[in-house]
């Protein structure tokens, strides 16, 4: 019976080592597979989205090279595009500026002028009626207004004369013309004048012509 029992024990111990052995075994080929599986679907995803990354960098870099050579002729456009607007704005403030000008400052510079011609006959009024008041007289028209300056020969009592004269310098009108001298004048003994800007008789504005009896 011993015998009998140890050989049971041992039958059983040799059956134990033998289903450790191949549940070692089984376990063993199991993870194997499952390394190798998860290595193959790894590489497969690998190889899988290369060539899509490659595709989609492939895709991409000619949308932003059409892109960026879209927005460069635009760029350049647009910098043409507004030399041209700043230019057009800078003829029209020139054009308004001349019309400026040509409105107010030419008007403005005529009217200057024709207050200077004032003012010049003014000052000849004055120096004849000095000269009248010394020499008892006025010039004559044939000494005219250079009597202002020295003495005529036609002068009867040179001594009256005053020394140094009754103007310094005769001046022209305010368009480079001598002052005209008439005696006796129109409205009075005498008459200064000027035909105005275009030096003809009669006129408008600064043509008009300036007369000491009509000031």
């Amino acid at each position: 019976m011993p015998d009998l029992k140890r050989l049971k024990c041992a039958v059983l111990l040799r059956r134990q080592e033998q289903d450790g052995a191949m549940g070692e075994h089984g376990f063993m080929s199991l993870k194997r597979s499952a390394e190798h599986g998860f290595t193959s679907l790894r590489r497969s995803a690998e190889h899988g989205f290369t060539p899509v990354r490659r595709s989609a960098e492939h895709g991409f870099a000619p949308l932003r090279r059409s892109a960026e050579h879209g927005f460069t002729p635009l760029r350049r456009s647009a910098e043409h595009g507004f030399t041209l607007v700043e230019l057009m704005v800078v003829i029209v403030i020139i054009g308004l500026l001349a019309t400026i000008v040509a409105i107010n400052v030419i008007p403005a510079t005529d009217t200057a002028r024709v207050e200077k011609a004032r003012a010049d006959i003014a000052t000849i009024e004055q120096a004849l009626e000095q000269y009248r008041l010394d020499n008892l007289t006025y010039p004559s028209a044939t000494d005219g207004l250079q009597a202002l300056i020295s003495p005529p020969a036609s002068l009867v009592q040179p001594q009256r004369y005053r020394r140094g004269g009754y103007i310094k310098k005769l001046p022209n009108d305010p368009w480079g013309r001598p002052y005209s001298y008439v005696v006796p004048g129109r409205r009075g003994a005498f008459d200064i004048g000027s035909l105005g800007a275009d030096g003809q008789p009669g006129g408008d504005n600064e043509n008009a012509d300036i007369y000491s009896s009509e000031l």
